[in-house]
């Protein structure tokens, strides 16, 4: 049987060959997918512009993340919002959390299931005085009821994912959510790293124009590492008080006087740090290149995650495995599910040590395993590691 994403699969396979996209069973594509082969030259095009340009490198280093500002400014439906690229969405949040009055306002609103890199640092907090008030993660209308009934005049912020990343579930309340917020004065950050690319966002349409966004480029992206971006609003005004002379790099020729306050330049760059490697920047750059050239828009992609997402269900609910052993974290609709599918097992870890033994490349996080296509990944591939992990756990039982 032949599936709608399987043309778009095998037009993409030949520019994945360092990759080898198609003689592998790479199924983390919601923890890091591969690279097309242009990311190579990114990579080449970077040490030579270093070598031939020197100091004046940094100029065209900019321009490669002006590329990526523009996709997701396009992605996001957001003419207007800033985005500061770090190295990682960690820097770029506790940049932002410095920012804040923690002092006078030491509660942050957030939830059970946030991705490790928020979690552990927000679990650091508390332990040293800061109040963080953890909801339990879920899509129906009691989610907003226990952000309202937390809300208070002591809140700095509400932190929580757009895609969750051990469900992959999908936010339905972020419209909702941002109003409440406007109307505590409180800011909300959503972490879309399992959200870019996946699932379509109209900032404009949602509401969403005070919000601030994590995003990362290493997971659905095919940006690589070194490759994040806070989105904020275009009237921000904090004050980090993490920061780098990157976030005010326009004023670097003037004397520096530290008897007045320290200045950030407007525009994207208030939450920076400092000195990075831009190569991840030229590598990204070309692969921004080359989906525009493959017609990879938001549509085509959620379209073609959908129907993996929904094939890789059906053939699972097909083996009859017995569910006391793995089952489906939820039941819901492929419609409500981000780019992978996510299995509840208590043995997640060993099932995943089992199947990497065989070559197939999944991903386990304490009781969920998850099985994440891309956009190059073909039907048989699905039937295939489907088949293998039937066989694995009928292995473990017996």
């Amino acid at each position: 049987m032949s599936y709608s994403f399987d043309e778009k699969a095998k037009e993409l396979i030949p520019h994945y060959q360092h990759f080898k996209v198609d003689q592998r069973l790479l199924f983390t594509g919601h923890s890091h997918q591969a690279w097309p082969d242009v990311a190579l030259e990114g990579q080449t095009e970077y040490f030579h512009a270093s070598a031939n340009l020197v100091d004046k490198k940094w100029d065209a280093a900019f321009e490669k993340t002006e590329i990526l500002r523009s996709y997701l400014r396009e992605f996001y439906d957001d003419p207007d919002g800033l985005y500061c690229r770090e190295e990682s969405t960690h820097f770029l949040f506790v940049s932002l959390m410095s920012a804040w009055d923690l002092i006078q306002k030491p509660k942050i609103i957030t939830t059970e299931g946030e991705f490790y890199s928020l979690s552990r640092q927000l679990a650091r907090l508390s332990e040293i005085g800061l109040d963080v008030v953890k909801i339990p993660t879920g899509i129906s209308d009691d989610f907003v009821e226990n952000i309202r009934k937390n809300l208070d005049d002591k809140t700095s912020a509400v932190m929580i994912s757009r895609v969750y990343f051990q469900s992959s579930l999908i936010n339905p309340h972020l419209s909702e959510i941002a109003e409440l917020c406007r109307k505590h004065g409180v800011p909300l950050v959503i972490d879309d790293y399992h959200g870019t690319n996946v699932v379509p966002l109209s900032i404009r349409d949602e509401g969403l124009e005070d919000a601030f966004v994590l995003i990362g480029g290493y997971k659905y992206l095919q940006w690589g590492e070194a490759n994040c971006f806070l989105r904020f609003p275009k009237d921000c005004s904090l004050r980090p008080v993490i920061t780098g002379w990157f976030a005010s790099f326009g004023s670097l020729q003037k004397k520096q006087d530290f008897s007045k306050p320290v200045e950030f330049d407007p525009g994207n760059q208030r939450f920076a740090s400092g000195t990075y490697d831009p190569s991840s920047q030229y590598r990204a750059a070309k692969v921004v290149e080359f989906f525009k050239r493959q017609s990879l828009s938001s549509k085509v992609l959620r379209a073609g995650y959908q129907e993996q997402i929904g094939l890789l269900k059906s053939l699972f609910l097909e083996q009859d495995i017995d569910p006391s052993i793995i089952r489906l974290t939820h039941n819901e609709d492929v419609n409500r599910n981000g780019g992978f599918l996510s299995l509840y097992s208590t043995h997640a870890v060993a099932i995943r040590k089992r199947l990497l033994e065989k070559e197939v490349f999944t991903d386990a996080r304490d009781t969920i395993l998850r099985l994440g296509p891309a956009p190059y990944t073909t039907s048989q591939q699905i039937f295939d590691v489907i088949g293998l992990l039937s066989e694995t756990v009928s292995e473990m039982q017996s």
